[in-house]
Order: C-alpha cells, then sequence, then structure tokens
C-alpha cells in the first residue's frame, strides 16, 4: 500500500493483533517448553554435554533458508507462511507425542524431530516482525515490537516452569500432549490473523532467487543494515550460548539441581526479559535506540561474565533476571532499528537475512561443547563474553556513523 497509509490499515492493526499475539503467545509457549524437556532428556540419556550442544545447535540450523521464507512471504503473504508453519510444528509435536506414549522414543528420533523442527523454526519470527513492520508507523516501532516481545518472555517464564513440572511428573509422552495442544490452538488462531492488501502492481515479478539475491546485496551494501547483521551474528556466537544450551549443563553440574531446578533458571532469564520489554512499552524507548542497543549489549556481556563465576543457584536466579533486563532491552533495540532502516519492499528478506546471524549461536554450542572441558564452564563462558565485549566496542567504534550517531528514536 503505496505511502504506507496507516489510517486505512488500522482495522487490519487491531484484527491482526487480536489474533496474533495470543497466537505467538502459544507458539512460544510451546518452543520453550520443547527447548528444555529436549535439552534435559538429552543430557539424562546420553549424559553427554557435546550432544546436549549438538541437539541446541540443531533447533537453529533452519537460520540457514529463513532468507527464502522471507521472500516467500514477501510474495504469498506473511499469515499464510505462517499457517504452514505451524501446521508443521504440530505434526512434529505428535509424533513425538505418539513415540513417548508408546514407548519406542530413543534420542535418534528425538535428533530426528529437532532437525526437522529447527529447519522451520526461526522463520516463525521473521514472518511475526515483518508483520508489525508491515503495520506500525517508526515512532511506535519500539512500543510494539516491545508489547510482541513480550510473548516470548512471559512464554519463557511460564513455558520453562510448567515445562519442567510437567516432565518431572509425566513423563515425555504426556507432557508432549501438552505441546502439541498448544500448536494446534496457534494454528487455530493464525487463521484469524488478517491479510494486508497489497496492490497488484506492489506485486513481486522477478524469480525468488532473484528476489533473494537483491536481498543479500541490500544488506551487504547498506551500511547501518551490514554493521547490525555484524552485531547480531557477534552477539548469537559469544553470549545466547550462556542461556539458550549451556543451562542445562550448568544446572546439572554447578548448581547441583534437577529439571525444576533448570526451570527456575530459565524462568529467571525470561523474566528479566520481560521486565526489559515493559519498560520499553511503558517508556517508549529512548531517544537514540542504536546507541542504547550498544549499551545494553555490552552491560549484557559484562554480567554474564559475572554470572559465570556463581556457583549458588539462589545468586544465580537473582543475576539471570539483571540479564534478562538487558538482554532484552538490547534485542528489542537492535529489531527496531533494523527495521527503521529496512525499506517495506526488502523487509521480508532483510529480515530472513537477519535470521542468518542466528547461525552463530549452533557455532557457538558446538565449540563450547569441544572445549568445555578443558577450560570449564566459567572460563568459557567469561572467554566468549571477552571476545564478545571487544567485538561489539570495535563494531560500534567502526560504524559510529550510523549507529552511535544514528538519529531515529522516540520522538
Amino acid at each position: 500500500m503505496r505511502g504506507r497509509d496507516y489510517a486505512a490499515l488500522a482495522p487490519f492493526k487491531v484484527r491482526s493483533f487480536r489474533f496474533q499475539w495470543p497466537a505467538d503467545l502459544l507458539t512460544s509457549w510451546a518452543f520453550e517448553m520443547e527447548t528444555l524437556i529436549i535439552g534435559w532428556y538429552v543430557l539424562v540419556e546420553t549424559d553427554s554435554v557435546l550432544l546436549l550442544t549438538l541437539v541446541g545447535a540443531l533447533q537453529y540450523i533452519g537460520t540457514l533458508v529463513a532468507p527464502m521464507f522471507g521472500v516467500i512471504g514477501d510474495r504469498i503473504g506473511r499469515r499464510t507462511v505462517l499457517c504452514l508453519l505451524r501446521g508443521t510444528y504440530f505434526v512434529l509435536a505428535a509424533t513425538m507425542m505418539v513415540l513417548g506414549l508408546t514407548g519406542e522414543l530413543t534420542p535418534h528420533h528425538v535428533f530426528a524431530i529437532v532437525f526437522c523442527t529447527g529447519m522451520i523454526r526461526n522463520s516463525d519470527l521473521v514472518m511475526r516482525n515483518a508483520l508489525i513492520g508491515d503495520t506500525m508507523p517508526p515512532n511506535r516501532l519500539m512500543s510494539a515490537m516491545s508489547l510482541s516481545r513480550t510473548t516470548q518472555d512471559t512464554a519463557r517464564i511460564a513455558g520453562a516452569l510448567a515445562g519442567a513440572g510437567l516432565f518431572s511428573a509425566l513423563g515425555m509422552g504426556q507432557t508432549y500432549i501438552v505441546v502439541a495442544a498448544f500448536y494446534m490452538a496457534s494454528l487455530c488462531l493464525t487463521f484469524g490473523v488478517a491479510r494486508p492488501l497489497k496492490p497488484e502492481d506492489e506485486l513481486p515479478k522477478a524469480s525468488p532467487w532473484r528476489d533473494l539475491l537483491e536481498g543479500l546485496a541490500y544488506a551487504w551494501r547498506t551500511p547501518n543494515v551490514r554493521a547490525i547483521l555484524i552485531l547480531a551474528f557477534l552477539i548469537n556466537f559469544t553470549a545466547y550460548p550462556a542461556t539458550n544450551g549451556l543451562l542445562p549443563y550448568a544446572a546439572r553440574d554447578v548448581y547441583q539441581v534437577g529439571a525444576t531446578g533448570l526451570g527456575h533458571l530459565v524462568a529467571a532469564f525470561a523474566t528479566g526479559a520481560f521486565i526489559g520489554s515493559l519498560l520499553l512499552v511503558w517508556t517508549g524507548g529512548p531517544r537514540r535506540i542504536a546507541r542504547f542497543m550498544l549499551i545494553s549489549l555490552m552491560l549484557w556481556y559484562v554480567a554474564l561474565i559475572a554470572f559465570a563465576q556463581l556457583t549458588d543457584k539462589t545468586y544465580a536466579v537473582l543475576f539471570l533476571v539483571v540479564i534478562g533486563i538487558v538482554q532484552g532491552m538490547g534485542m528489542i533495540s537492535m529489531s527496531v532499528t533494523l527495521l527503521n532502516m529496512v525499506s517495506q519492499e526488502f523487509r521480508g528478506r532483510i529480515l530472513g537475512v537477519r535470521m542468518l546471524a542466528v547461525y552463530g549461536l549452533p557455532l557457538g554450542l558446538l565449540i563450547a561443547g569441544a572445549v568445555m572441558e578443558p577450560i570449564g564452564y566459567a572460563g568459557l563462558i567469561t572467554m566468549f563474553c571477552i571476545v564478545g565485549l571487544t567485538s561489539v566496542g570495535y563494531i560500534g567504534f567502526s560504524y559510529r556513523n550510523v549507529l552511535w550517531h544514528h538519529q531515529i528514536g522516540r520522538s
């Protein structure tokens, strides 16, 4: 819709959020339950940190195809793609449920199903964010993205606690009944999301592969977009492994707790992120979003270094709340900065390219699994954070004209 006619889009926004918010919430809830359940299952069944990091890495392998999903979303519509994705989640969760209930489930089955889920999971976030970018004006993006982010944060809290409790009480098969039910409910709600109309002359005419190449070229030749993508990769490579993949190891071997204790750790991190999201919704965000992003990312690394030295679960839970706050603020600011920088016709493709940066997480997890034994958990996290803190500082200085002095923010 040329000129971004926001008045004409108002009914679309209301209807979309009425269905999209709970659909996203249920999907995120199921994601978090699966992540915790699968991580604990693999660690207990195999007693291998390397396999734990491998199964964590498989959940992000779909970052390689996320740009093409962005192209498809630009062509056939975000809602259609979301329905296809969430229908597939339900089928895979139902398969895991049947195998668990019949006693046939093995780590080999888990790895195969996680691989299939990982191929498409990251594209879900691409579609969510692109829908928000389609409808919200720049001065409302921070509040809208923060509110949307609460679906993930609250799901991490409830999903972690519910997943740990159900898994401890019922086992794998019966817990997956709940997971599959969430995916089915999410799919039904997604059907209610409105489709924004696009005039015929705005429909893409080139081949999908040409669209993809144009998106990659746009990302590389645009300095501010390129800087954000590099930062996103560094964050996923050096910061996220501590809280997205290695927490089951820390829970069992550092804090000496079980699945319920692991749920407390995950919920504490998510609670902090939720608080950070609410603060940004309440304040409307800073005046210089990109500068705020850089400061938040550096504080995140400093907090992680301190967290890695802790050996008591109570202090770890409190520290994870702080880490969650600065992490949530930093990542929301990064998403808003990117959406503000990208034109609408490239939005789906660039957000798909942005998901390629998530591939830094599985790479970081695999390296962590290989070097954990000789240097230990605290040494590994500290090493990753020093590398990340130095890199963020270098990127911030090198691209200071398009990041530190970036003007877009709350008016």
